[in-house]
This record gives structure tokens, C-alpha cells and sequence, in this order.
């Protein structure tokens, strides 16, 4: 394909430009559990690592390989691995550099299953998660100590939707040997972390890459612009010898492949062992979402736009959280430093409380209550009592939930359409507060 660093181009062009076998230009989806080798040696060296290539569809598959280098080349990545989910993408992210008595920072600002994966299941296996407000970035260097393994954050965290100081955390960590995974779930295209120097991106591949809401996925993304070595002692993972690979140190053994160690680790160990693999049809589809995904976002941005403009002026409405709406300058600065348009979720409080949001959820037509985000069609939920209702209300409100909280995943219907029916949901809503009053 012609050159280009449009990310736009690179996730429709990159990886195969057509199957070898027969000239199809879609990706076939490769619908099998296994692949022949040519003979015993090609056999072995694909185990050995010697040659890359699909062995079984839990470890790799040519759909799926499809899907990464096309995620890779969109985010500005080297490699990339496809697993199950969203959740598994988080959790192999970080049990990729970890064991049992290490550590990671993570930003409070997180999706509830985050939140309840770091809070409660990563430290049952010997991984303690410090939480620490991203409103100070130095608060994740005076959580750091030598058996810290990583930071993490959400670039848009649902539903806070305060924009993460992605370059200042990521170069705290550069200078104590730390790196910075992101989750970029909710602003693929209009942010780029690994610019800004994340070493790792994740996705919920669920939400805006697939777009049709048919289909679980995650994947996590090496920028290959972390030195592993540097810093050997923090990542014994990487850099001592894995008794479950014949000794193989990987930061030496896949050199002549690249600055991948991070993720052909995370295949070849974890994947292989755990078996979060994604299945082909989903890969598949979610290469489909990435097709429109440039005219989706746009589509999302602005009409996400409108609907926190609208919301502001309306009477029921005492908070409107945006991040293009933010009165902090802090907040207004980082949005313009790090994303291009300001996503599709936006955020408000009714000024008749928590009652008043349920009523609210209640009366929409248009909106769908889902627990998704992302979607082409608008959707709405209660936070409190959906997605962070296992969170404590301490832990609710560190997160950005409060009782009367709603959060919107603007679609890319007629924005007409879209505010006609917040409208009426909210003249419900105050109605039968009114009326129960």
C-alpha cells in the first residue's frame, strides 16, 4: 500500500491486502482449531519460535492476525494480541509483568469491572492495585516503589470522563523505569497514547471498534517504545529465564523479531496457558467496525457535542460532564492536548436526584438501557445500580458515580431524533416526581 501515517488508511490497508490463496479482499474468517505443517522441521520451528506463524486457533489465527495488525498500525503500535474480552485484555495486560507480591498504580478513575478486577481479584492472586487521583500526576511516583510493574489508566475513563495526564504520568514512569498501559476503549482514533508515550494500549474491542454491539473482544497493543532491559530487575517476567519456554529469556530471545518481548510473551505464555483467545467470527466482525469507525467517531463526537450543549441549558439538569464542557482549566487543557473531538459519553446529574434518574432511565424510547458503550445507537444507564453497584459508595463516588448520575452513549442517529427523546424522558421524569411530591 502507499505510505502514509493516517491512521485512518492504516486500519482499512494494513496486514493482508488480499488472502493468498484466492485473492479474496475481505478477510476470509478461518474457522478452525487447527492448521497443517508443511513437514516436521517447519513443525518444530514454529514451536521453538524460530519461524511465526498460526499452530492452533487458541494461540493465533490468520482472522485474528488480520484484526491485530490492523489495531497495531491505527493505534502506532508493533504487534498486537487479541484475546476474549475487554476484561481479559486488562487482566493479561498487567499479569504479563507480574507475580505475586508486585504491585500496580492504577488511576481511580476506572470502568466498576476494572475497578472490581484490580480491588478485589488481581490482589486474591498476590497483586496489590494502589489507587491514586489522576488529578496530581506526582501521586503516581510517590506510589512507586521497587516492586511496582506498571501504571494504568483509562485516556476517557467511563464515566468520569476526565481526561487522563497520559504524557506527564508516562514520563514519571520513563524516569523510574515504569511504564504506562492505557485503556483507549472510548477514544480510539481521536487519541493516540502511545504519542504521548504510553507503552501499552488496551481496548474493549465491544465498544466503538466494533460499533454493531454483536460481538465480546479485547486486545492489547505493544508500542514497542519501552527498553524492558533497562530496567531488568523490574520485570523478571521479560528478563529472567521462564521455566515454561525452555529457559527462554525474552527480551534476548525474540530480538531478531523487534521490540515485541512484552507481547509475544503475553501469546505464548498467558494466552497459551489461559486460553482467553478471541474466536475468528468475532475478529471478523469486529474488522468490519473498523471499516466506518473514522466516520463513526466523527459522527459520535459531534452529536455528543450537541447533547451536553442542549443538557447544560436544560432546567432539570444541575451538572453537565463533558469533557469539552469542563470549567477546570486543567481538565480543559488536557482534553485539547490529548484527543481530537471529545468522544461520544457524556455525563449528567437531574437536579431531582437519584428518584428522578430512574424515572429518567425509565421513559426513554430511543435510548437503549444496555451496560454497553460505543454503540451506532444511543444508549443510557444508571451507574449506581448497574455497572458500579458491587463498588462501595466510597469507592463509587472516587470513581465518579454518584446516586443521581446518568450516563449517555450518544448514537449516530438524527440529533433531532436523539434530543426529542432526552426531552421527553426528562419532562417524565420530572413529572412523576412532581406528582409523587
Amino acid at each position: 500500500m502507499t505510505k502514509t501515517m493516517h491512521p485512518e488508511t492504516m486500519m482499512l490497508h494494513a496486514g493482508p491486502r488480499c488472502e493468498a490463496g484466492t485473492g479474496a479482499v475481505a478477510v476470509p474468517i478461518f474457522q478452525t482449531s487447527s492448521f497443517q505443517f508443511r513437514n516436521s522441521e517447519h513443525a518444530a520451528n514454529l514451536f521453538a519460535l524460530k519461524e511465526l506463524g498460526p499452530i492452533y486457533s487458541r494461540i493465533g489465527n490468520p482472522t485474528t492476525d488480520a484484526l491485530e495488525q490492523k489495531m497495531s498500525a491505527m493505534e502506532g503500535g508493533v504487534a498486537a494480541l487479541a484475546v476474549s474480552s475487554g476484561q481479559a485484555a486488562s487482566a493479561v495486560a498487567i499479569q504479563n509483568l507480574c507475580r505475586p507480591g508486585d504491585n500496580v498504580v492504577s488511576s481511580t478513575d476506572l470502568y466498576g469491572g476494572t475497578w472490581n478486577l484490580f480491588a478485589n481479584t488481581l490482589p486474591s492472586m498476590g497483586v496489590t492495585v494502589r489507587f491514586v487521583d489522576p488529578a496530581d500526576p506526582e501521586a503516581f511516583r510517590r506510589a512507586t516503589d521497587a516492586r511496582t510493574r506498571a501504571y494504568y489508566a483509562e485516556t476517557l475513563p467511563n464515566p468520569k470522563l476526565m481526561v487522563f495526564p497520559i504524557g506527564e504520568v508516562a514520563a514519571i514512569g520513563r524516569e523510574l523505569g515504569v511504564p504506562l498501559i492505557m485503556d483507549n476503549t472510548a477514544s480510539p482514533l481521536i487519541c493516540r497514547p502511545f504519542d504521548h508515550g504510553a507503552a501499552v494500549v488496551v481496548h474493549s474491542l465491544t465498544k466503538y471498534v466494533g460499533g454493531h454491539g454483536t460481538s465480546i473482544g479485547g486486545i492489547i497493543i505493544d508500542g514497542g517504545n519501552f527498553d524492558w532491559t533497562a530496567h531488568k530487575e523490574r520485570f523478571p517476567t521479560l528478563n529472567e529465564p521462564d521455566p515454561s519456554y525452555h529457559g527462554a529469556v525474552w527480551t534476548e530471545a525474540v530480538k531478531p523479531l523487534g521490540p515485541i518481548a512484552y507481547i509475544i510473551r503475553a501469546r505464548v505464555v498467558l494466552l497459551r496457558d489461559m486460553g482467553m483467545c478471541m474466536s475468528p467470527f468475532n475478529a471478523f466482525q469486529f474488522i468490519q467496525g473498523l471499516e466506518t469507525l473514522a466516520l463513526r467517531m466523527r459522527e459520535h463526537c459531534s452529536n455528543a457535542a450537541e447533547v451536553a450543549l442542549h443538557l447544560q441549558r436544560h432546567p432539570e439538569v444541575s451538572r453537565v460532564i463533558y469533557p469539552g464542557l469542563h470549567e477546570d482549566k486543567e481538565q480543559i487543557r488536557r482534553a485539547q492536548t490529548y484527543m481530537k473531538g471529545f468522544g461520544g459519553l457524556v455525563g449528567f446529574e437531574l437536579k431531582r436526584g437519584g428518584e428522578a434518574g430512574a424515572r429518567f432511565i425509565d421513559a426513554l424510547k430511543l435510548f437503549y438501557h444496555v451496560a454497553n458503550i460505543g454503540d451506532v445507537r444511543s444508549l443510557a444507564i444508571h451507574p449506581a445500580s448497574t455497572t458500579h453497584s458491587q463498588l462501595s459508595p466510597d469507592d463509587q463516588l472516587a470513581s465518579g458515580v454518584t446516586p443521581g448520575y446518568v450516563r449517555l452513549s450518544v448514537g449516530i442517529e438524527h440529533i433531532d431524533d436523539i434530543i426529542a427523546d432526552l426531552d421527553q424522558a426528562l419532562a417524565v421524569a420530572a413529572g412523576g416526581i412532581a406528582k409523587a411530591a
